[in-house]
């Protein structure tokens, strides 16, 4: 029996992995099937790239140092990739989540071997020399389904999707339901309205909307994270929505679920439109993160997050998911990223101009948040928030 032989991959190519990542114009899965890579790289990599670019922003770039010694430009950059990694270790990378760490080891580096690394970070090199078991390929399409039961049935659980999926001739049993619900960030509505996993490091943040009456734009925004199935593997969608209008504020799309792509959400929201008095979210990870609550505090927000039992605060995000993708996402079944912000894009301005609200005394979200002409001075029902 062959043994296989461990890949040492370049500097070079792990930053045009990175790069075509953070493009997003594919998901993560399919840049790494290109590459022949297992795709928890693919997410090291990026989050390595992006971090360690800040890095040499905050430092500043020594271009006449490179010029002096006469380097090349490729070399020059492999240099600075490496300085970058010496200086993650002397920024508290003991404290660092396995899979940081993981991602900070550069078995290129000459002056350091793999083990020494290691132990420099307090990482184990059997934990860095492991990959998981490939997914299986059936996964997307399972994903598919379950995201399209849960919009009709967002009550089931792992064992009742198990039987519907089973009863639809799939061979599925519950544990795998339950992992895949678990990456799609799927929990029923009598148990928590959570659509990430939450860290329990980050400060959670007390709920602010109880019996609140909600009767004028900017005075409360919300933010939701939705899984948008792809030909193979998945996209995240967040948005940002004013409460009492329903228009959608901003959005991103991203093929990992980093808070970067909600903070530039939150971001692109805050300069266009203001600030809410309130904001509400889930208790996700992406939304406790310093950088997420940081620009909220920074803008002088209030910041309230939804507890346990509180299954109807994100209601009518859902029912903008529920009818993008029955709408424009399944129909269209988008094959590249691209496409797919741009189709998302289209439907999302349509929905904003265009699409009247029965709740809104079938008026646009446009038309009352801005309270263009043609406003009736009608407010919107059922707006008050239950106890």
């Amino acid at each position: 029996m062959s043994k296989s032989t461990r890949r040492n991959h370049s500097a070079s190519f792990k930053a045009k992995v990175a790069l075509e990542a953070l493009r997003g114009d594919q998901t993560v899965p399919e840049i790494a099937a290109k590459h022949g890579i297992h795709h928890t790289l693919v997410n090291e990599w990026k989050r390595a790239l992006s971090e360690g670019a800040t890095s040499i922003f905050e430092r500043g770039v020594d271009r006449s140092a490179k010029d002096a010694a006469g380097l090349t430009d490729e070399l020059y950059k492999q240099i600075g990739q490496q300085k970058v990694q010496i200086d993650f270790l002397s920024r508290g990378a003991r404290q660092m989540s396995r899979a940081d760490k993981r991602a900070m080891i550069n078995p290129q580096y000459a002056d350091l071997s793999v083990a020494q690394q290691c132990t420099l970070i307090g990482l184990s090199r059997s934990s860095f020399y492991y990959r998981p078991v490939n997914d299986n390929a059936s996964d997307p399409a399972l994903m598919a389904l379950i995201d399209k039961q849960f919009l009709e049935t967002p009550w089931y659980g792992s064992r009742r999707m198990t039987a519907v999926l089973r009863r639809g001739g799939h061979s599925v049993n519950r544990k795998r339901i339950r992992r895949l619900m678990r990456v799609m960030g799927l929990a029923v509505i009598w148990q928590k309205p959570n659509t990430s996993k939450p860290n329990p490091a980050h400060k959670v943040y007390p709920y602010l909307l109880r019996d609140l009456v909600i009767d004028r734009p900017n005075q409360v925004w919300a933010t939701d994270i939705t899984f948008i199935p792809m030909p193979r593997g998945f996209l995240y969608l967040v948005a940002i929505m004013d409460w009492f209008s329903r228009k959608v504020l901003s959005w991103r799309l991203s093929n990992t679920m980093e808070a970067d792509f909600c903070v530039e959400a939150l971001e692109e929201a805050l300069a266009r439109y203001g600030k809410p008095e309130i904001f509400n979210s889930d208790q996700g990870s992406q939304f406790t993160s310093m950088a997420f609550t940081g620009a909220l505090a920074g803008a002088g927000v209030k910041i309230s997050m939804d507890g346990k039992g509180r299954c109807i605060d994100n209601v009518f995000v859902e029912r903008l998911w529920r009818s993008l993708k029955y709408e424009d996402v399944y129909l269209r079944a988008y094959d590249t990223g691209s496409a797919a912000r741009a189709g998302i894009g289209a439907w999302l301005a349509a929905y904003n101009s265009q699409r009247p609200h029965q709740g809104l005394a079938y008026q646009t979200p446009d038309e009352v948040y801005l309270r263009r002409p043609g406003w009736t001075g009608l407010a919107p029902s059922n707006l008050a928030v239950a106890a």
